[in-house]
């Protein structure tokens, strides 16, 4: 028997792993809180340190910021939830001030707003509504080598040096072999103009610093400067056209622009990936060495000239090439550039692979310090050089959709950007108060706006593309958002610029990024998932996890090795699945293995790493697809993304077959409730579980204090999906440290449940299953099994109005008793209430504008003496299409100290929950993108059963599975099949699962066919079918596409307010849009009546739907329609044109077009009214 069983959580799997995992799953949202808690620990700090000392324009003031502190939050998350306010704690900042005139110095704490906080499942709450901050892949800031051919055929090269913040540099050359640079995207001029203007002041000093070669000398030629003043004043009239240039405004311009810390930035990542590409150790790799290497201190020959530099020479090499008296370096002193001082390079001459016999000189930057973040002389000159060698072949260009060349910008990094800009502008209000206010009696407090640091915070968890509100359908959904990578928002691409490349699958995605999970349409390869073992280095690269091979015993051991991409594509990669024999040794002489972008076999002495896990390419969505691999990827796509869309159900239930990612997954998306500490379980209750510790104390066992864990019962989430946790643990229970204690939404026994185990056959039937479509058992309906909890919530505020404030109360005008049973005496529904649409959930009214009363009136009051309320009714009801019943409601008054928004008084906020069973026209899924929409229900009696008598449950189409290429689902069947008759749970894990034969096998050891068919009954005749059928036990799912949130009527409505036709959508309460190509079938059809009703009176003759509708109730006969307010509005438009435009009847008499209004008059003229003085009121139309 295959297969072996394995305890996940609380439930024992067989699983038919046969790859035994070194590593364990990481925390899966890590991603989230490793990278807050380094913006809370480092990153803020680090903006305080670049901002401070900030001094007035004398230098006299200056403002220094030493340490900060987060203090304690107002609300917990459960509060902050409930009354819609922000989950957040106050920052305190200790600023110091110094009056270098007086010597005076003063400290202060000053309050710089309050600061979001991270939840422990990496979310924030921002009023009131959890978010999820999405990481995003950018281009990382570096040098960027590229090539394209030009109509010539001859390759034209560029080069740009691309920083975090601060001007762009450009290289390129031209048809006649000059090198030009632009400087932040303006004209190009020469590029030795701009060597000169770095202090490499004449002709021989240049030729000097880069070698004798032909594009030096022809870009020389083309360079009519010669001193540095002159190339300095060249730049600054390209850089500021139309001002007097002067050398010194050049030279400040020029340092301003590069070499200032302040206004070019290239981040630690930017430093580090120029060091790395202009390093002198990666660009002699492969070359002939033109001159010898040789020890510095000793004099020994390390490397003759004309030796081939490969990786063995090269690592023989390396403790020569590095550090102070590495060999090769040049020191320069720049004097009268940009920059004054000593310029540190490093260069060797090696052979051209192209020209026999041509010298070429490499020169590197001689690794710029770390802390350097400005661009230095040191790398434009190497940059440069490295330009000249590509020319020569030396040197490769980069590929920019490389994994090595994208970075992540993650949560803290987005905080920091964002902090950043409130602080620069707050920097600019302390310049100005410090001049303008008294030195003497001015303090830290009166000189610190904290306002744009607020709104700068405030506008990126509220407004930024990157701030989205989670999706929180259900635990699968809220984990893969916050793992989500997306390539668009400010700073990364636009979703019409981004091109086929960007959204390609990569050879560098490897491990790193998902190839499967990715939505469908316009952002198809734009957002990704993070693939399950990635993690995010301390520069944003995504790291994926190896086995090291030992380099001299060739033995794969279980030391763990993370590589970025750029680093794993020096080496042999073997796949997980490569045979290994118990000591640890590849079995064959060949390995296959992953070199750079393509698979090859090498032989097993070569192999570097070999890969952790099958499932280390997979995101964990795609990793809970059992048989992933038996799917085409298309599908497999869909699955991923339809799991997402599941909707929590009554009673879960984990799947039969399922992948061992479900626990992970269930655990790590914070739904489950998990014990702190180990111990007893003393009381348990559906709302909370009270745990007692316990711990080991000289060999005694010692009760500690007690654990309370609440439990959620009945919140509504983001989607409007039920959250509600359930205890599964029992008094008495012995409970470990990390065990899971209580189930949450769409999880059972702690493993992730989104759907159920049914019965399914595949077959047709009477054609209720053509295009996908889903037959089901009306067992599936009666015993609940997809039935799930929806919840919804309904507001209503009273507020300030200029006729007086508005009153929730019970006291409404014109309605009856009836209407008022549920209310409390404050007008307010009462908890448990049933409802209906167009009851009153809150009873409000509004004061109406004061009327003139009529001398009837007037003498009623007097002899009744009642003052006529004059208030409306603008009462809170059921929206049409909603029932259910009322869960809870939230009241929020001023008096209580609610915080509301301006103007409002009070808040109430009614909780309404439906319960809703599974219908015709809802959709359902599998787990291998195999959707359909129920067509029918069909009574248990009438479905096809199985020759003991089990009715199936479920009937598909067997046309879905060919065409689809997703044959994952009928193996899944298959073994459901098996695992239910054999009653266990079965784990098979994306590329390491059951194959066909264990499959089988399991059949077989359940006493059924091997095949998976059997014979099945007609319900309805009892008649055998003619076929053996495949039937089994599949997973399905509900998805979030509910035929109750669709389907919609309208009698009468809103209307458009130009065109009077009925608005269109349910949200707006429209109508059906009877389109041009519907017009012609209704004319085709000759059916006049129809068409002209539906062109006038169903749509916009305004006084032809009143009368009309007026007739049907009264009974009457329908009149004639009138003319349609859409024609009024072409005529008015052609009109405007210019165009004198009459309408004519046959007789060629025109026809007069009124106004709606003159409509009514003429139409109370007929009843002898007299509209205008207010005797009869004016019915309100329909609208």
């Amino acid at each position: 028997m295959a297969g072996k069983m394995v305890q996940y959580g609380r439930r024992m799997r067989r699983s038919y792993s046969r790859i035994n995992e070194v590593l364990e799953l990481p925390n899966l949202i890590e991603i989230q809180q490793k990278s807050y808690q380094w913006f809370l620990e480092e990153g803020l700090r680090e903006m305080f340190q670049d901002i401070s000392p900030i001094e007035d324009f004398t230098g006299n003031l200056v403002l220094e910021f030493i340490d900060y502190s987060l203090g304690e939050p107002k609300y917990t998350v459960e509060e902050a939830k409930e009354r819609d306010v922000t989950y957040a704690a106050p920052l305190r900042v200790k600023v110091r001030l110094i009056n270098k005139e007086t010597g005076e110095v003063k400290e202060q704490e000053v309050f710089m707003g309050d600061f979001p906080l991270m939840t422990e499942t990496g979310t924030f709450i921002i009023n009131g509504a959890e978010r999820v901050i999405v990481s995003q892949l950018v281009r990382s800031p570096s040098v960027y080598y590229s090539m394209k051919i030009d109509k010539n055929g001859k390759p034209m090269y560029t080069a740009t040096v691309i920083p975090n913040r601060g001007a762009w540099l450009e290289f390129e050359t031209d048809a006649k072999d000059i090198l030009y640079v632009r400087i932040d995207r303006t004209r190009k001029i020469p590029v030795t103009v701009l060597l000169r203007a770095l202090g490499f002041s004449s002709d021989a000093d240049i030729l000097d610093l880069l070698g004798e070669d032909e594009f030096v000398r022809n870009t020389l030629d083309k360079d009519n400067t010669g001193t540095t003043e002159k190339a300095l004043i060249e730049i600054y009239e390209r850089l500021r056209p139309g001002e007097p240039p002067t050398a010194e405004n050049a030279r400040s311009l020029l340092y301003s622009r590069f070499f200032d810390p302040k206004r070019y930035d290239l981040a630690h990542v930017g430093r580090y990936k120029i060091n790395k590409k202009l390093h002198i150790k990666n660009r002699l790799l492969n070359q002939r060495l033109a001159e010898p290497i040789v020890d510095a201190e000793t004099g020994e020959i390390i490397a003759e000239a004309g030796q081939v530099v490969d990786r063995r020479t090269l690592n023989k090499l390396l403790p020569y090439l590095e550090g102070e008296k590495a060999y090769g370096i040049k020191e320069y002193s720049l004097r009268g550039g940009a920059v004054e001082g000593p310029c540190r390079l490093q260069a060797i001459k090696v052979f051209s692979p192209e020209q026999e016999g041509k010298v070429i000189n490499v020169i590197s930057n001689a690794v710029v310090d770390q802390s350097v973040k400005h661009i230095t002389p040191a790398d434009i000159v190497a940059t440069v050089n490295y330009f000249i060698n590509l020319l020569h072949g030396v040197g490769s260009t980069d590929d920019i959709d490389h994994l090595g060349n994208r970075r992540l910008r993650s949560v803290g990094e987005l905080l920091q950007n964002q902090f950043r800009i409130g602080l620069s502008r707050m920097e600019r209000v302390v310049r100005e108060r410090m001049s303008i206010q008294d030195a003497n009696a001015i303090t830290p407090q009166a000189l610190i706006n904290i306002r744009p640091v607020i709104a700068a915070i405030k506008e990126f968890f509220g407004s930024s593309q990157l701030s989205q509100f989670m999706d929180q359908t259900n635990p699968l959904a809220e984990l893969t958002h916050k793992r989500r990578l997306s390539a668009l928002g400010p700073g990364g691409l636009t979703r019409e610029r981004a091109g086929f490349e960007v959204r390609d699958v990569h050879h560098s995605h490897y491990g790193r990024m998902c190839p499967i999970e990715t939505p469908e349409g316009p952002n198809i390869g734009l957002i990704n998932s993070l693939s399950t073992y990635a993690r995010v280095n301390e520069y944003g690269f995504i790291e994926t996890p190896y086995r090291k091979v030992d380099p001299d015993t060739h033995r794969v051991t279980d030391e763990i090795v993370y590589l970025t991409a750029d680093e794993e594509d020096n080496y042999y990669i073997a796949q997980a699945n490569a045979p290994l024999d118990e000591e640890g040794y590849f079995v064959n002489e060949q390995v296959v293995v992953r070199y750079q972008d393509e698979t090859i076999s090498v032989p097993r002495e070569r192999v570097d790493f070999m890969d952790v896990s099958p499932k280390q390419v997979v995101s964990v969505a795609t990793a809970c697809i059992p048989f992933l691999e038996n799917d085409d990827s298309n599908r497999a796509l869909m699955g991923s993304n339809m799991q997402r869309q599941a909707v929590p159900l009554l009673r879960p239930r984990a799947p039969y077959v399922g992948t061992g990612m479900e626990y992970k997954a269930a655990r790590d998306s914070g739904v489950t409730v998990i014990a702190k500490r180990s111990g007893v379980v003393e009381r348990v209750t559906a709302d909370e579980i009270w745990i007692r510790h316990e711990e080991e104390v000289d060999g005694q066992i010692v009760k500690g204090d007690l654990d309370k864990y609440k439990l959620i019962k009945f919140a509504r989430s983001n989607q409007g999906t039920c959250i509600n946790q359930r205890p599964i643990v029992k008094v008495g229970d012995r409970v470990e440290k990390g065990d899971t204690i209580a189930d949450g939404p769409s999880t059972e026994q702690g493993e992730l449940a989104l759907g159920q185990n049914v019965l399914v056959a595949f077959m047709t039937w009477e054609g209720y299953n053509y295009e996908d479509a889903i037959l089901l058992s009306e067992k599936l309906v009666k015993e609940d099994v997809y039935t799930s909890i929806h919840i919804e919530e309904y507001e209503c505020e009273a507020r300030d109005t200029k006729l007086g404030p508005e009153e929730i109360t019970r006291d409404i005008p014109n309605v009856g008793e009836d209407a008022l049973r549920n209310l409390d005496e404050r007008g307010i529904i009462r908890i448990g209430a049933e409802i209906k649409a167009g009851d009153i959930l809150v009873g409000k009214v509004t004061p109406k504008g004061v009327t003139e009363l009529t001398a009837e009136e007037r003498l009623l009051h007097a002899i009744f003496g009642e003052k006529a309320r004059e208030v409306r009714d603008t009462s809170l009801r059921v929206p049409h299409g909603t029932d259910g019943i009322v869960v809870d409601v939230n009241v929020f008054t001023r008096e209580n100290g609610d915080e509301l928004p301006p103007g409002v008084n009070q808040l109430v906020r009614v909780y309404i929950a439906q319960k809703r069973k599974i219908s015709e026209g809802d959709k359902m899924a599998g787990r291998h993108g195999n959707k359909g929409v129920i067509a029918r229900i069909l009574p248990e009696e009438d479905m096809p059963f199985l020759p003991d008598g089990t009715p199936v449950e479920v009937v598909l189409n067997p046309l879905g599975v060919p065409s689809r290429m997703n044959i994952g689902q009928v193996l899944e069947t298959h073994l459901g099949m098996a695992a239910k008759s054999l009653g266990l749970y079965m784990a098979t894990p994306v590329f390491d699962g059951a194959n066909e034969y264990d499959v089988m096998e399991a059949l077989k050891e359940a006493g059924l066919d091997e095949d998976g068919k059997t014979i099945l009954y007609d319900g309805r005749t009892g008649e055998p079918f003619e076929n053996r059928v495949t039937v089994g036990v599949m997973y399905m799912i509900k998805l979030a596409h509910m035929v109750d949130d669709k389907i919609h009527a309208r009698s009468t409505g809103p209307y458009s307010l130009v065109t009077q036709q009925p608005l269109g959508g349910k949200a707006q309460f429209g109508g059906q849009r009877f389109g041009e190509m519907e017009v012609w079938a209704l004319e085709a059809y000759g059916a006049a009546y129809t068409l002209q009703e539906i062109l006038t009176v169903k749509s916009d003759d305004v006084v032809g739907r009143v009368k009309t509708y007026e007739a049907i109730v009264k009974g009457e006969n329908v009149p004639e329609p009138g003319v349609p307010e859409s024609f009024k509005v072409l005529i008015k438009e052609l009109q405007s044109l210019g165009m004198d435009v009459k309408i004519l009847a046959e007789n060629e008499e025109e026809i007069e077009i009124r106004e709606m209004e003159e409509e009514e008059e003429s139409a109370g003229d007929k009843l002898g009214l007299d509209l205008e003085s207010g005797e009869v009121q004016k019915t309100p139309s329909t609208s």
